[in-house]
């Protein structure tokens, strides 16, 4: 099977293809391979219990040693040595509810979820703070990261970009809904820690107080292991804490978060670099048995140009950033240039102009539509006044008296696309100038510095110089020593080396149980399906994503403060009402079909469905066309499409999205429901050419069927 097809799903399907097509002629073999089928059925449905795959193992084996028939005895060999080599994908079925291929309806995660790192139940999350239960939607949230606050402001959020509801309009703000639960949780006094298991006595040391090593540590504290965590910082947070600016992460958040994993029994040891104060060999002496290495990237590349060394006045954004984050808001000159184009040298540009430099230029070699950089962060920093030369190509560093004080550019244009389809930017002829300067900091990216590792002589390295590592487990190449963070991947995101740090500390403790390690890499599981709530289909297509307030623009230039001021609790709120709940909704389009093809009504106009070309949406229409014949809601695979009858009314639901609700009409004979009056007529129309008139009365089929009699024996009474 290839990697798209479920194990579960193909047992199920075989299964039952074998039943429906009477192959098992003996009883007892049939009644076996039929108490199989359901076994798999409830696992393919997320019902599945801890006793199930032993149960269809027993099974199998029983129909494999009766052996009524050779194709009962293969079909037990089967099943057992098909459940055998897929074991850890049924057991993600069953311990998780969770199907790694997304074919079984019931288990497919949304794709917000899919795409998020992390693999944060968002659907969840997202629900419980519209029903304003933030406690219950950080414990949700820090099921997988234990730093909700931190991402609610500095996520890049992929997960909004798989968002469905973007394909309709505009996407949930679902990392800005993490950060008002997390805020207003920490106020209320109820972000709390899991409790966590009894102390084991193992101990783990982590070394580097980064996202990825904080998060392993805190999901190795929770199980019981005595963590340390080694950092040669004064501060705790790594690049979180000395590479974001405080205008975009308040240090206090962090400390908040930090103090949160200390609160488990994890020790921090600050100011303790390994090779300095401490070595490998010491810290195995205080009883570590497996060492995590979350050392991060901290230095810098240069621009490798020349006078880059020969003046004063070239700080790499790192080492820049880092001295600001600890303290120094010392201005750095008068006139800087920033050279790169992705989001440090973005806060390095804004950073110095809070410091009150007088002119900040990003010179970036490319376009603007191909800068890595952040497009929100792009267009602040354009609004605090933020210069950008792009198609910059910098070529000499110049300079006076020891200082700088300028840098040789030439113009570029962008050739044709090349194989990759991708445009290079080609030096314009005679087009150097002189940009004028005193200070120069190249954010061209970052490198693993790897002074300490020496003792480690089996850890191995790329050629990127980052740690060589297996990507499922986070194992390096020496036995019980992991790695995650930019030190693996190279300067990534928070939530990467969150999702890193958690994989690592499941890996580590398999390591110390002598449990076989996964071969593939765990997928985002579903922490529940909870209730919606129901929202008009007006209200839901009207809703739009709201606008954070920001600081206004003189503030942000001549402070620190947090630039992006959160959510209301209304915008919070209201927001959470725009979710589609793709948890639920799987996208499948089949009530589309019914409701087109087999009802010819086309009351659906639910164009967001088709992923990758969306067409035009709208929930309103429903209520125009919609007979409430319930069709849709039948042959919905996952039960998002609902059909409910309240108060006299039949309701249409996705979701909870009330899509229509019709006035329900009553027998006029019995009094037995007949439906609504559009679902009646539809069907007096499809019958009339069959049925005999009903005189104009509304009468269910029984009393149509004793006045149809009537009529009959009326027209043609019986002999004498």
């Amino acid at each position: 099977m290839d990697s798209q097809t479920c194990s579960v799903k193909a047992l199920h399907d075989r299964l039952g293809q074998m039943l429906n097509d009477g192959v098992l002629t003996h009883p007892r073999c049939r009644q076996r391979a039929t108490e199989i089928f359901d076994l798999v059925h409830d696992v393919s449905q997320g019902r599945g219990g801890h006793g199930h795959m032993d149960s269809i193992l027993d099974l199998a084996q029983i129909l494999a040693d009766e052996g009524f028939t050779p194709v009962c005895r293969d079909l037990g060999e089967h099943v057992t040595s098909f459940v055998g080599q897929h074991r850890e994908e049924f057991l993600s079925h069953i311990r998780t509810h969770t199907c790694p291929t997304g074919r079984c309806p019931m288990l497919t995660p949304a794709p917000c979820q899919m795409a998020c790192p992390a693999g944060i139940d968002i659907p969840s999350y997202v629900t419980l703070v519209g029903q304003g239960k933030y406690e219950e939607a950080i414990s949700i949230i820090r099921r997988d990261n234990p730093f909700p606050w931190i991402c609610g402001l500095v996520c890049t959020h992929p997960c909004e970009f798989m968002c469905v509801r973007g394909r309709m309009d505009k996407p949930i703000s679902i990392m800005d809904l993490k950060g008002f639960a997390a805020e207003r949780a920490m106020s209320a006094r109820s972000y709390k820690n899991p409790e966590p298991f009894p102390a084991n006595g193992r101990k783990v040391c982590v070394i580097g107080a980064g996202p990825g090593g904080l998060t392993a540590a805190y999901y190795l504290a929770l199980r019981g292991y005595g963590v340390t965590v080694i950092e040669s910082l004064p501060v705790a947070g790594g690049m979180m804490m000395v590479g974001i600016p405080r205008y975009r992460l308040p240090r206090e958040v962090i400390d908040r978060e930090v103090a949160m994993i200390e609160a488990l029994g994890v020790e921090i040891r600050l100011n303790t670099r390994l090779g300095r104060d401490v070595t490998i060999d010491s810290l195995r002496s205080e009883g570590f048995e497996a060492f995590l290495l979350a050392i991060g990237a901290h230095g810098s590349y240069k621009l490798m140009l020349p006078g880059e060394d020969d003046f004063k006045g070239v700080i790499p954004a790192v080492s820049f950033l880092r001295k600001v984050s600890l303290g120094d808001h010392r201005r750095p000159g008068s006139r800087v240039a920033v050279v790169g184009g992705g989001n440090v040298a973005i806060d390095a540009a804004r950073t110095c102009l809070r410091l009150g430099c007088d002119e900040v230029s990003i010179l970036y070699r490319r376009s603007h539509d191909q800068m890595p950089a952040h497009h929100e962060e792009v267009v602040e920093a354009e609004e605090e006044g933020v210069r950008f030369s792009f198609l910059t190509i910098p070529k000499q560093i110049r300079g006076e008296d020891g200082r700088v004080t300028g840098i040789v550019c030439v113009r570029a244009e962008l050739s044709q696309p090349d194989e990759s389809g991708r445009r290079r930017p080609v030096p314009v002829e005679g087009s150097e100038h002189v940009i004028g300067v005193d200070v120069i900091i190249p954010a061209i990216g970052q490198e693993v510095q790897n002074k300490g590792l020496e003792p480690l002589e089996e850890v191995g390295w790329t050629r990127r110089n980052t740690i060589r590592v297996n990507t499922v487990t986070m194992q390096t190449d020496q036995e019980g020593v992991f790695a995650v963070g930019d030190a693996v991947t190279g300067p990534a995101t928070v939530v990467e080396a969150i999702a890193g740090g958690k994989k690592a500390a499941y890996a580590i403790h398999r390591h110390f149980e002598g449990i076989a390690q996964p071969t593939l890499p765990r997928v985002p599981v579903r922490r529940g399906r909870l209730e919606h709530f129901d929202v008009p289909a007006s209200l839901k297509t009207d809703l739009d994503r709201p606008m954070m307030d920001r600081l206004s623009n003189e503030r942000r230039r001549i402070t620190f403060q947090q630039v992006h001021l959160g959510l209301s609790e209304h915008q919070a709120h209201e927001e959470s009402k725009r979710c589609l709940r793709c948890d639920i909704c799987i996208r499948c389009g089949k009530c589309v079909e019914i409701c087109r093809d087999k009802m010819g009504i086309e009351a659906l106009q639910l164009g967001y469905m088709d992923f990758d070309n969306p067409g035009p949406t709208d929930l309103r229409i429903t209520a125009e066309r919609c007979i409430a014949c319930g069709a849709c809601a039948t042959n919905c695979p996952t039960g998002a499409m609902e059909m409910n009858e309240r108060d006299g009314y039949r309701e249409l639901c996705l979701c909870g999205t009330v899509l229509n609700r019709l006035q329900l009409e009553y027998c006029e004979a019995c009094g037995a429901v007949l439906g609504p009056a559009r679902y009646h007529d539809f069907i007096f129309k499809r019958l009339q050419d069959i049925s005999p008139a009903s005189n104009g009365r509304r009468l269910c089929l029984e009393c149509a069927r004793h006045q149809s009699g009537g009529q009959h024996a009326e027209i043609n009474p019986p002999p004498r």
